[in-house]
């Protein structure tokens, strides 16, 4: 898997899988609702650990900045 994630968009991801376990922990979202956002929390944080996100492959994204070589 070659990386196609950025810094940026990799702290962004994490920021929100944080947001969205605060919300679910803290039982402001509660329900079908809350488990979703703590599946999508999990997704964002383990793309974000492996600088590779599918569907970003899928449709063709690429975050990461180019290297000089």
């Amino acid at each position: 898997m070659k990386p196609n994630m950025g810094n940026i968009d990799r702290i962004i991801r994490v920021l929100l899988a944080a947001v969205f376990a605060y919300l679910y922990f803290s039982g402001t979202v509660t329900g079908v609702l809350g488990l979703v956002l703590v599946i999508l929390g999990a997704v964002f944080v383990l793309t974000s650990l492996v600088s590779f996100c599918p569907l970003y492959a899928l449709v063709g994204l690429n975050t990461c900045p180019t290297k000089k070589q």
